[in-house]
């Protein structure tokens, strides 16, 4: 029963995939325009309506400032989006794009489904991938599981089914975050050993290279700047990314931009060719920056590049030439091109489901701690508790105690990152520890557990250990919503979702009314000599009422638009029988 699937979802910078596992194999799940994969694109129209993927995307020109991309790159800070008066968080916004792809999954197998496992960059921090979480919560789904990217990878290039021992690189090079994870695979379990990276790298900034070209060109050409003006860029914007993709198959691409302004009445037009050698050029500190993430990631696994038995590339990124000529260059060996790397990260993470519902066999998966995860000490020293490239899940016990005589509580700030100074590190949560019997500094003896579960999610507990008792912990997290926001977003996004389905249900009547119009209004301006008038006029009367009511869209126009329309539809059988 599809009820009872788990969807793995790749949620995307530039595009997101999702699959499933039927009949013991992952397949992709197509969007309803065919694709394979679906914009991260969502946007408001002048009408506050919302659209998402394909559609979004095919009308950004036209409207720039209402459409969004590339929010994954803010999950988990306090960024925030204007939209006519509303303020949209990251979470809700990428709540729209997996309600889509949820949308998409429920069409195609029949049934309701709302498991998911979602996929997250391998460097994400605690905080992103507590909004990822909310993210798919918000959309209605039950997050089963939050994995990261290059583990999800390795299950869909089979590694979990190697009949050797062998040391694994994934290079995740997606449209916004870069990850670096080294594996290693014996006796059936498919182990992490470090990764790295960087999440604020990815093939938006080639894009951008690319986009900055055509502006300098520009300027030096005619004299003005045109990266001010919102249309234009997002013209300039789609027409880079047309070209980068197009660069990774020939060695030059023609950019033609008609019409990009006016000066003095005549229409200002771009004309020119970007070579894939001066691509390589633009971008070239952009590649070698992914060289001290491999670096650090092969030295905090105590591994030589000559150690690594396979390099596999993900991501949409890894198609340009000079990626995978580094690559290849910095391990000395062709990398894995079994699995399309766009659809790699989404199948995985449905066979990591499969696994889990029983359909698929099992592989022990032992994912790490991105982070090392500790404590602000006594000077803005940072005093770490969970080192990075631990095992997950892991938990820590630290025992802390009172600095004043009669003190009740004690409050900590949890950080994590790899600087010795606590500032330096990305803040998550402030922690009170209260109800703490008063008593002399120093006495109470508060065993707390930093604890870190399977989707690299922080959470504490206390307790005293003179008495043993559970002491309540506060929680207060830098950046996220609450259980009760949390639920009240979701509770929005599906009313959004219901009105968007009226909608289409709208347009779908509309269009086959329209459709049944067309044959009717055909048919008796081809017959109507060959019919009695009375049988005419009910004819000619079911047509201005289906009319009527197609002209004026509503909801509570639906059920009249079909009655009118198989009114239309069975009194144009009757008329060719009788003809």
């Amino acid at each position: 029963m599809a009820e009872n699937k788990i969807l793995g979802i790749d949620l995307g910078t530039t595009n997101s995939c999702i699959s499933v596992v039927e009949g013991g194999h992952p397949i992709v799940i197509p969007n309803a325009e065919g694709g394979r994969t679906t914009p991260s694109i969502v946007a408001f129209d002048d009408q506050a309506n919302r659209t998402v993927g394909e559609v979004a995307k095919r009308q950004a020109i036209k409207n720039p400032d209402r459409t969004i991309q590339s929010i994954k790159r803010h999950m988990g800070t306090d960024y925030r989006l204007q939209i006519q008066h509303r303020s949209f968080s990251p979470e809700q916004i990428s709540a729209a794009i997996l309600q889509k792809l949820k949308t998409q999954a429920q069409t195609y197998l029949g049934e309701k489904i709302t498991k998911a496992i979602i996929t997250v960059p391998a460097y994400y921090d605690d905080s992103q991938r507590l909004a990822t979480r909310h993210a798919g919560e918000i959309a209605g789904l039950d997050v089963v599981r939050i994995i990261n990217e290059p583990t999800a990878s390795a299950l869909a290039y089979g590694l979990n089914k190697l009949s050797q021992e062998a040391n694994i690189v994934i290079f995740d090079f997606g449209g916004g975050t870069f990850d670096v994870t080294i594996l290693q695979f014996a006796e059936q379990v498919l182990q992490v050993k470090a990764t790295n990276g960087n999440n604020q790298l990815g093939g938006d900034d080639f894009d951008r290279r690319i986009m900055d070209w055509i502006y300098a060109k520009f300027k030096a050409g005619n004299g003005f700047d045109l990266s001010n003006t919102s249309v234009v860029s997002q013209r300039i914007k789609e027409s880079a990314e047309k070209v980068k993709v197009e660069l990774s198959g020939i060695t030059s691409s023609a950019i033609q931009l008609p019409f990009l302004d006016y000066r003095s009445g005549d229409p200002v037009h771009f004309d020119d060719v970007l070579t894939r050698q001066e691509f390589n050029t633009i971008t070239a500190d952009l590649v070698k920056s992914t060289a001290l993430p491999i670096e650090t990631a092969l030295k905090d696994a105590k591994m030589d590049a000559e150690q690594i038995d396979y390099v596999v590339l993900v991501g949409g990124s890894t198609r340009i030439p000079a990626v995978q000529e580094f690559i290849k260059g910095y391990f000395q060996k062709e990398p894995a091109k079994s699995v399309n790397p766009d659809e790699a990260v989404s199948i995985g993470a449905a066979i990591q489901g499969g696994i889990l519902t029983g359909e698929i066999q099992s592989v022990l998966l032992l994912d790490v701690v991105p982070m090392s995860l500790g404590v602000e000490e006594p000077g803005g020293k940072f005093g770490k508790i969970i080192e990075k490239n631990t095992a997950i899940p892991v938990n820590r016990k630290r025992v802390f105690s009172t600095n004043a005589n009669g003190q009740t509580s004690i409050k900590l700030h949890v950080v994590q990152g790899e600087s010795q100074k606590a500032s330096e590190n990305i803040s998550l949560a402030d922690v009170t520890i209260g109800d703490i019997p008063k008593a002399d500094a120093n006495v109470p003896q508060i065993e707390v557990t930093f604890d870190i579960d399977v989707d690299g999610i922080f959470f504490c507990t206390a307790r005293d250990q003179a008495t043993g008792e559970e002491k309540s912990i506060e929680l207060k997290r830098t950046t996220g919503f609450s259980k009760e926001q949390v639920k009240k977003f979701a509770d929005e996004e599906s009313r959004q979702a219901a009105e968007e389905e009226q909608m289409q249900n709208l347009i779908a009547a509309q269009v086959l009314a329209e459709t049944a119009l067309a044959d009717a209004e055909h048919a008796l301006a081809k017959y109507s000599a060959l019919l009695p008038p009375e049988k005419l006029g009910a004819y000619q009367s079911n047509i201005v009422n289906l009319k009527a009511r197609v002209s004026t869209l509503g909801q509570a126009e639906l059920e009249n638009i079909r009655r009118q329309m198989e009114a239309v539809v069975a009194k144009l059988k009757s008329m060719s029988q009788q003809v």
